[in-house]
Formats: C-alpha cells, sequence, structure tokens
C-alpha cells in the first residue's frame, strides 16, 4: 500500500480508503448497501491488514448506523485508535428539527458530539462538511470548525461538494483570520466523470488542499458489470439508483478501451479504472466501497497496478473532457508566453 499526506499536512494516509456507506443499510441508504456487523468487521479487517489506515464514513449514512457499525468495528477488531485515521461528516439532515441540518455553528457543534459517541472515541481525524450550505456564512463554518480543533475534537478539516469559488473564499477567510483551514476536499471523480479538472483541481494543486475521491467507479458504471449491450444489470445498486451523473454514450466509449488494457494487466475492469484515478498526482486517496471480500480484493489491487504512458495516453484521451470557455481560450492566448519568458531570465551568475 502507498501512502500520501493528508493535504497540505504531516499526517499519512493510505492511497485507498475504506468507504462505510454500504454498512447497517437503513432508510433510503438500503439501496446503497446493507452489509451487518458481521460482514463490516470482515472488510475492515482485511483492508488494514492490507495496509489501509484510512476509513471515512457520514453521520447521515443509514441514519448513524454506519457510524455505530465502525465504531463497533474497531472495538471487535482491538484496533488501536492512534493506527486508524477516522474521517466523518456533518451536514446532512439528522432530525426533523429546523437546526438538524446544514454548516452552521449550531448544528455543527451537535453533530460532532453525536458522531464521537457513535464511534466510540474522543477525537475525529479528519472532520468534513459534507455539501455546501447556501445559508450559513462561510465564515460561521470556519470558525466553528475551529473551535472544535483547539478543543481537540477534531485534528483536521475538510469538505465535501463544494465549489471551487468557494473552496477559495474558505481559505481566505482561515489565513486572514488566523483559523484552521481546510486540508481536503473529497468530491466525485471518476474516469467517466471529469469535471472537477477544469477549476477545482487547479484550485487544490495551487492551494495544495488533498483530494479525497468518492463514486471512482461511477456509482458501478465502471465495475465491468455494464456495458452497451447490458446497461441495466440485475446485480448492480446503479440499475435502481442512477447517480452519479454521466454521460453513457461517453462511457461505453471509455470502456471498450479499459477492457484489453485490463487483460493485459489480468485485472478486472474495475482496478484499471481505480488505477487510472490513482495515477493523478493530485489525488490525495480514493475511497472505495465493497459490500464483498472480492469486491475489496478487486479494489485494492489497483494500488499496485501501474498503467504505462501509452495506456494513460489512450484512457486520457477517450475520456477528454469536452473543451470549455475559458479553458480553450486560455492556450489560445498563452502559446507564446512560456518561450520568451525562459528566453528572458536572468543569468545564474
Amino acid at each position: 500500500m502507498q501512502y500520501k499526506t493528508l493535504g497540505n499536512t504531516g499526517l499519512l494516509v493510505s492511497h485507498i480508503c475504506l468507504g462505510t456507506m454500504t454498512f447497517a443499510g437503513k432508510g433510503f441508504w438500503t439501496a446503497i448497501g446493507s452489509q451487518d456487523q458481521a460482514t463490516a468487521d470482515s472488510l475492515i479487517s482485511a483492508s488494514v491488514e492490507a495496509g489501509v489506515n484510512f476509513i471515512d464514513t457520514a453521520d447521515v449514512y443509514s441514519e448513524g448506523e454506519s457510524e455505530l457499525t465502525l465504531g463497533r468495528s474497531l472495538k471487535n477488531l482491538n484496533i488501536a485508535r492512534k493506527d486508524i485515521v477516522l474521517a466523518t461528516k456533518a451536514y446532512g439532515r439528522v432530525g426533523q428539527g429546523r437546526n438538524d441540518v446544514g454548516a452552521s455553528r449550531g448544528h455543527i457543534m451537535d453533530a460532532v458530539d453525536a458522531s464521537l459517541r457513535r464511534l466510540q472515541t474522543d477525537y475525529i481525524d479528519l472532520y468534513q462538511i459534507h455539501g455546501t450550505d447556501v445559508v450559513t456564512p462561510v465564515e460561521e463554518t470556519m470558525r466553528a470548525l475551529d473551535t472544535l480543533v483547539q478543543q481537540g475534537k477534531v485534528r483536521y478539516i475538510g469538505c465535501s461538494n463544494w465549489q471551487a469559488w468557494r473552496i477559495m473564499k474558505s481559505l481566505g477567510i482561515s489565513e486572514h483570520k488566523g483559523l484552521a483551514k481546510f486540508d481536503t476536499l473529497q468530491a466525485y471523480y471518476s474516469i467517466a466523470g471529469r469535471d472537477l479538472e477544469r477549476e477545482i483541481v487547479p484550485v487544490l494543486e495551487d492551494q495544495k488542499t488533498g483530494l479525497l475521491v468518492w463514486s471512482p467507479l461511477a456509482g458501478g458504471l465502471l465495475s465491468g458489470k455494464f456495458s452497451r449491450e447490458n446497461q441495466k444489470p440485475e446485480d448492480s445498486r446503479r440499475s435502481a439508483f442512477d447517480f452519479p451523473l454521466v454521460d453513457k454514450e461517453r462511457t461505453w466509449k471509455i470502456l471498450d478501451a479499459i477492457e484489453p488494457i485490463a487483460k493485459a494487466h489480468s485485472v478486472s475492469i474495475a482496478t484499471i479504472a481505480l488505477a487510472w484515478i490513482l495515477a493523478k498526482p493530485f489525488v490525495t486517496s480514493v475511497i472505495i466501497g465493497a459490500k464483498r471480500l472480492d469486491q475489496l480484493h478487486q479494489n485494492l489491487a489497483a494500488d499496485s497496478v501501474i498503467l504505462t504512458a501509452d495506456e494513460m495516453k489512450t484512457l486520457d484521451e477517450v475520456s477528454a473532457l469536452p473543451p470549455e470557455y475559458p479553458g480553450w481560450m486560455i492556450p489560445f492566448q498563452g502559446s507564446d508566453r512560456l518561450g520568451p519568458v525562459q528566453r528572458v531570465l536572468p543569468s545564474q551568475s
């Protein structure tokens, strides 16, 4: 297993993170997964044995049952708390009250204590705001998170599903006010959905903010079960819950390109789809979900696959985003900028 720092910090996390959205299964979340405690224990045990030290959950997953299951697993398996980087999230609705949702100071303070109880721990390594709150000022959210860091309940903070401008605004507020800043963004990214590269990835690279990838297989579309001929396999949750949004016609072309590469490496289509993401330098960790041990091992194998330059070129080209303004204008106007600058740089003498 390879490891990277969590954004611009000194904390090392595994290249692959175990996602627990499939744990427990309650309410709406039954469509995602309903793994019982014994299965959760086996998945976590196998992940840790493979070198995974990073586990992600959220307070809304299975209405809190995912956090409860994860907390029990760590106790059942006698895993030392210091050996796991534990990430959870707050924002989604967790009750019927007016303030049981969002990124206000009030909700964040309530949510973190509830997560700590369910997880049976006295601190959370990475606490993430799960969505964009269009009501709460960004500064209020950042001050609340800074309080949690000062209290020792949270060690690092991140956001999820935020726009580039909002991420940049939060970083500016943190810098100006001397508050804890976001170390990570958790976002959707896959070879079938590369929208992140337009505006968000440049911000992350510039600010040294880590990227944690959710749904790297596009909700199962890149699992190997789907094809032009079989667009609704019975054994896939995507057949019933078509999410995240993906250009299907483009995806079939991508799968056509992946198939021979997968055969050349003697691995699955899913493994190559994950390996392509892991090869991107701006990616910190890829969050994988599994319902069975064989799925888990198939996903873990991606960290050992090294794609050649030609294979990466093939996959990059078939999955390339269509040109969009101002993206196509920047290289057009700047095509002669770098050369002249290099020529007039002063000598080192």
